[in-house]
């Protein structure tokens, strides 16, 4: 299916299977898609979860250079965060294997730029994601109880995460991605679902992000109703930070409030590797886990932060970390800021 150049006012859209195919079907998207409200196209819901759905299809490919406008500025307003339904996502491939995403420009999606749910060996290469920096949850890619996900050359400026990996999240890479601003490269949260699924095998690798909130993050629930699960085999590798808020944080209290409960989420085997550039916040290498199922086997190699953000009298003009409940942290090269323990 070809969709050639021009502007084409488009209502929520739904391509399902089952589809296995012998060749992928191929969607080359050359024009611009614009997202209608229902003041603009007759029969169209007024609440749906994704504007364009792919969903269970075995041999894809969406390519072609065009962009999805998801026209979201009006709706951003009426985002209710985690108190009721997200607003739709611009592109959701949903149960798809065997898939490649390239060549696409995702601007002002009203939720999430793209959903990757329940799929396995996907590929995304060579995407523009773009909405303002105070878009809410506007996440560039959201992976859930995915395998096999590929990411790379790719840019992303967004209001939310650039990439978030929540629960069943497996084997991901993420590579030559340019970031911000936006709220940088999440795990998590985690610690929410019943019968979480576990995040194992990320690799981020060669990343730049710029004037995000966060770097790289990793997250998890607490409280009574929180859910046990792993987050596991993680690589962070040559990353380049510019003006970041917080550039390395692993936080186990993540939206805590009053909740005493630790959070039961365990985290081992993190490795930060060559990890450099500049921070906006003092603390720039933060470490909170839980105090029930402390972190095990923290590496931290080759790490050069310099703090740029204004002095804070309590505090000397230079960057420095936080570590708590954390066993078996290790430390090899350089480490400015310097270890904690």
């Amino acid at each position: 299916m070809v969709i050639p150049p021009g502007k084409f006012l488009v209502g929520p859209l739904v391509f399902t299977g089952p589809c296995v195919n012998k060749e992928p079907i191929v969607v080359q998207i050359r024009g611009t898609l614009l997202s209608a409200s229902p003041d603009e196209l007759e029969d169209t819901p007024m609440e749906v979860d994704n504007w364009i759905q792919f969903y269970d299809i075995n041999g894809l490919n969406v390519i072609g250079g065009g962009t999805l406008d998801g026209r979201g500025a009006a709706f951003w307003s009426h985002d209710l965060g985690d108190q009721g339904p997200g607003l739709p996502v611009n592109v959701m491939f949903q149960k798809v294997t065997n898939a490649l995403v390239r060549k696409l420009s995702s601007v002002n999606p009203k939720g999430f730029h793209i959903g990757v749910v329940q799929c396995n060996n996907i590929r995304l290469y060579n995407l523009r994601l773009v909405a303002p920096e105070d878009s809410p949850n506007t996440d560039g890619i959201h992976i859930s109880r995915s395998n096999l996900v590929k990411i790379a050359n790719t840019e992303i400026t967004t209001g939310d995460d650039c990439i978030g990996m929540i629960q069943g999240s497996t084997n991901i890479s993420i590579k030559k991605v340019r970031c911000g601003p936006g709220h940088g490269i999440s795990i998590g949260s985690l610690g929410k679902y019943e019968n979480e699924a576990d995040v194992r095998g990320v690799v981020v690798k060669n990343c730049t992000l710029s004037n995000t909130d966060n770097g790289l993050r990793i997250k998890t629930t607490r409280g009574p109703k929180a859910i046990a699960s792993q987050a596991s085999s993680i690589i962070f590798q040559d990353i380049v930070m510019h003006n970041v808020k917080n550039p390395i944080i692993i936080d186990q209290e993540y939206n805590a409030q009053n909740e005493v409960n630790p959070s039961p989420v365990k985290i081992s085997d993190v490795h930060f590797i060559n990890i450099r550039g500049t921070s906006k916040s003092p603390v720039a290498v933060q470490v909170g886990c839980s105090k029930k199922v402390p972190c095990q086997n923290i590496q931290f190699y080759n790490i050069i932060l310099d703090y740029v953000g204004r002095p804070v009298k309590s505090l000397p003009p230079v960057c420095t970390s936080t570590c708590s409940y954390a066993s078996g942290l290790s430390y090899k090269g350089i480490q400015k800021p310097p270890a904690c323990h």
